[in-house]
């Protein structure tokens, strides 16, 4: 009765009382639960053998490491654990929803937050208090289009022409280095660490409100989004690594995307492997034919996946990502790794 009480009457300050607290993985050691876990069967194992095929990557010098973001594990709690992947040189490039990057780390980096909520609340009520829900999760709508207004205006003050959303995204670490209230976020680290972001959907998102405000103001000369360029930088990464592994939270079109790269290569006429590694953590269900539940012993037959050291967990990501990414921070291999520093070739050919 408890849980699934209707939660009615309450004032906007009542409902964004308890902010979403992003957990640390430096502050604790998973290494002794990802062995137990080894020895267990169903996730357990799955998230053992996840973990050990994401430290065989990070040893493996030759790798270029993608991490991709789809869902709403950021708003969740993941937050800086993907800062601190980017920060100890964990991953070298990012592919994500323009959400995760957008509505989730860059609204953050202005400092707003998320609230902790039900998902038992009356969602009439919630709209009379201007706040948008993610399943348990809050956001306060009026901060989330003063986030739209900013990106309108992060716009407004670039040369009229085409951006990859890399580029933009590059763009908006240079705002924050300035202006941001919450220093550390995902964007802002990666502009620190040459390891660019990529959002393939990128106006699917609080970026194409302000995109759209942006060229409403500037009918005649304003930016637009090259998603074509873009696949082409996403590639020639691809192209220019020896080898590469997949760090896959949730799926869809973050998911495809950094997959194709090694279609495109071959289309372009280059010698390419599949991706040597790969890991995928979702809860999506295979039976539906659709990407996101796609596994990855599917991808090695459109020639995109190897299948030798590949792991799905069927898991909600915030319950295990943590453990992963944990057990990889404190077995210290990333200690190791030279930076690959992959933003410098867009600079370099600019």
């Amino acid at each position: 009765m408890s849980d699934k009480k209707n939660l009615g009457h309450n004032s906007k300050k009542d409902l964004l009382n308890k902010p979403v607290e992003h957990i640390d993985i430096t502050k604790f050691d998973s290494r002794k639960i990802i062995s137990s876990m080894e020895k267990m069967s169903f996730v357990s194992r799955e998230t053992a053998n996840a973990t050990k095929i994401y430290n065989e990557m990070l040893k493996d010098k030759n790798c270029t490491i993608f991490l991709t973001l789809a869902g709403s594990t950021s708003a969740a709690g993941c937050m800086h654990i993907y800062r601190d992947l980017v920060k100890y040189n964990m991953v070298d490039a990012i592919v994500a929803t323009g959400a995760s990057i957008i509505d989730m780390d860059f609204f953050e980096a202005l400092g707003f937050k998320h609230y902790q909520g039900s998902q038992f609340q009356n969602d009439d009520e919630l709209r009379k208090n201007y706040i948008d829900r993610i399943y348990d999760t809050y956001i306060d709508e009026d901060e989330l289009q003063m986030c739209d207004k900013t990106i309108g205006e992060i716009a407004d003050n670039l040369e009229p022409k085409a951006y990859t959303s890399r580029e933009f995204i590059k763009e908006i670490g240079k705002y924050l280095k300035i202006n941001s209230k919450k220093k550390g976020s995902l964007i802002e680290t990666a502009y620190d660490n040459n390891v660019p972001i990529f959002c393939p959907a990128f106006t699917d998102s609080s970026a194409g409100f302000g995109l759209v405000m942006h060229q409403e103001r500037n009918p005649k000369k304003h930016i637009t989004i090259d998603s074509i360029r873009e696949f082409r930088e996403l590639t020639e990464i691809k192209i220019r690594s020896k080898g590469s592994g997949l760090f896959m939270i949730g799926g869809g079109v973050p998911k495809n995307f950094i997959q194709d790269t090694v279609i495109c290569a071959e289309l372009l006429g280059k010698d390419v492997d599949m991706h040597k590694y790969a890991i995928q953590i979702t809860v999506a269900d295979s039976r539906d034919g659709a990407c996101s539940s796609s596994t990855l012993k599917e991808a090695s037959s459109w020639g995109k996946v190897d299948t030798s050291k590949e792991q799905m967990v069927f898991a909600e990501a915030t319950s295990v990502l943590p453990l992963i990414a944990s057990d990889a921070y404190h077995t210290g291999e990333w200690k190791n790794r030279e930076r690959k520093n992959f933003s410098e070739i867009f600079w370099l050919n600019a």
